[in-house]
């Protein structure tokens, strides 16, 4: 027996069926991740045209079968366009998608993982916050509700709370100072006070408060730097998004390090 259902979400992924359907994965706010079939949605004509492709955020009507969900409506809500006009933005935004496919188990309420992607793009579309600030923002914010949270309290060892040197381990997601660093410690990223601070609010603020924040320099690159290898870390992997927005940047490096 099939159910129905009505939610809202953003489609992180999409897949062509054929000459007219789509398969899309979708971050929703009520389900998690959710795969969904949508007939006839590359016909111009259909209302699903717009309302299921890559990055458009949408209000879904669902058919909910035993082993699959149909879109059987699909309406627009914001489509982003302006990421369209800026490929860097544009890469990174589907970066961030890739994380959510990743991280974001089905089924789930993750309302707070959509609302993270939505100001992100949001605050890309609108270049209102540096893209090398979002991308650790992002990274870290999604990597702690979805059961990763690294623990920056203070030195795993000593306990403590800052020092002229301080090291996050990657692999394990704790800090120690530079008195307590003993080789072997595996994979280390160094973290300035500044950088420690920026990582620190990302993780612990209200969510109302997370991009509330500047940083530059080489603070900045030293987060930016830390969140990647802490991803990867966990992912054991290396997205092929995060590969093409690198391609756009310098190597290991920022936009604007070309």
């Amino acid at each position: 027996m099939q159910k129905k259902a009505q939610t809202q979400g953003i489609v992180i992924r999409e897949q062509t069926v054929g000459e007219s359907d789509r398969l899309v994965t979708v971050l929703t706010r009520d389900l998690g991740v959710v795969r969904a079939f949508a007939r006839r949605a590359k016909n111009y004509k259909d209302s699903k045209n717009a309302a299921t492709g890559l990055l458009c955020y949408s209000r879904l009507d669902l058919y909910i079968g035993r082993e699959k969900y149909i879109i059987n409506a699909a309406y627009p809500i914001e489509v982003f366009f302006e990421l369209r006009q800026d490929i860097v933005r544009l890469a990174l935004g589907q970066y961030f998608c890739e994380l959510a496919a990743q991280l974001i188990p089905d089924g789930v309420e993750s309302a707070d993982g959509l609302r993270l992607v939505l100001n992100a793009l949001h605050f890309l579309c609108h270049s209102s916050r540096r893209p090398e600030l979002l991308k650790p923002i992002v990274e870290l914010r999604m990597l702690s509700f979805s059961g990763y949270m690294p623990n920056l309290v203070g030195c795993a060892v000593c306990g403590r709370y800052e020092a002229p040197q301080m090291l996050f381990l990657v692999d394990q997601g704790i800090l120690v100072c530079g008195d307590c660093a003993k080789p072997p410690a595996g994979p280390a990223r160094p973290l300035s006070p500044g950088a420690l601070m920026g990582m620190r609010h990302i993780v612990y603020s209200d969510f109302e408060k997370i991009f509330s924040f500047q940083l530059t320099g080489p603070a900045l690159r030293q987060l930016f730097q830390a969140a990647e290898a802490y991803v990867l870390s966990i992912l054991q992997k290396r997205p092929g998004t995060l590969e093409f927005y690198h391609s756009l940047t310098a190597p290991g490096g920022m936009p604007g390090e070309r």
